[in-house]
């Protein structure tokens, strides 16, 4: 997202405007200057906001790098909760929904990554974050299956949280061009709990509109099959 996305927020989500605008700002100077060498003070100054109010809204100015999270993760956590969704496809859908969101604001992604990537004390605080996602999805999947064993929900948010973490990388690094729909297909392959032995006998009939492109044929039945 670049400084002319941020300001759009602004009239939208006052709140997210501002965060993003120190966000923005904090990150230039990283990148100029260095992260241990940054200031909380030199941080405000350039976002134009007091230190006390820099202070209100972040704890240090670590927080600051990973402040979007916060709002993902109660993003996240408010579309479980109203979910009608089958539980599985319901964390596949709010994985899309975060990897979107990322994609919006997709420059402030790419230059944290720089940041993060040569700061040890960042990578850790990441790692924490990451499991954040992990346990997220995994204590909806508890709550919502509770006769699964605990070790395929454990194994799936693992692997569905992976899988974004892959493709986010990838695209921030400027390797790819993958979107939400590739990310569809890829978490539509993942084993959604313990599978059924199939059946030699058994016959799975799909009907489709004739006008229905390949794309959208392949991502459906990889996401109902894969549920068999």
């Amino acid at each position: 997202m670049t400084t002319g996305d941020i300001a759009r927020l602004r009239g939208n989500d006052d709140t997210a405007y501002f965060r993003l605008t120190v966000v923005d700002q904090a990150l230039r100077l990283f990148a100029e200057k260095g992260y241990e060498a940054t200031t909380v003070d030199e941080i405000a100054e350039a976002a134009g906001i007091s230190r006390r109010t820099f202070f209100r809204q972040f704890r240090s100015k670590e927080d600051v790098i990973f402040a979007d999270h916060e709002s993902q993760l109660a993003q996240a956590a408010e579309f479980l909760s109203a979910s009608r969704e089958d539980p599985w496809e319901a964390v596949c859908s709010a994985v899309v929904q975060v990897f979107e969101r990322f994609t919006q604001w997709r420059d402030i992604a790419a230059r944290r990554y720089q940041v993060v990537r040569r700061v040890p004390a960042l990578r850790e605080r990441e790692i924490v974050t990451v499991f954040r996602y992990e346990r997220l999805f995994t204590d909806y999947l508890r709550e919502r299956l509770p006769d699964v064993p605990d070790l395929a929900r454990v194994q799936f948010t693992a692997a569905v949280t992976a899988t974004h973490n892959y493709l986010l990388r990838r695209m921030v690094r400027g390797e790819s061009d993958a979107g939400a729909t590739d990310l569809r297909v890829e978490l539509a392959a993942i084993p959604r709990g313990a599978r059924r032995t199939a059946n030699a006998d058994e016959l799975v009939v799909a009907v489709f509109p004739r006008d229905a492109p390949p794309r959208q044929v392949a991502d459906l039945l990889l996401r109902k099959l894969g549920t068999l």
